[in-house]
């Protein structure tokens, strides 16, 4: 049986009621600001976050760990690889 296991979240970014890119530009903010495998949470409302930042997290070298809908909005889950 294999399990996985989410990573503990290090920081998180409530970007709800911001929109495109603002999202986002807080989360390239966090990644510059943060360690190597720090994982960082973005709740999101806006509807572009969930394209946005996965197609960003890929070009960039990074890990997407969850893409989750939650109550009116998104938790994307990254966590930083360089």
């Amino acid at each position: 049986m294999l399990e996985t296991i989410t990573p503990t979240i290090t920081r998180t970014i409530d970007a709800r009621g911001s929109f495109c890119p603002g999202p986002l530009m807080e989360l390239i903010r966090a990644i510059r600001e943060g360690q190597v495998g720090d994982v960082i949470a973005v709740w999101s409302s806006d509807r572009g976050s969930k394209v946005d930042i996965p197609r960003w997290i890929e070009k960039a070298g990074h890990r997407l760990v969850a893409l989750e809908p939650r109550d009116g909005f998104d938790e994307i889950i990254v966590e930083k690889r360089r």
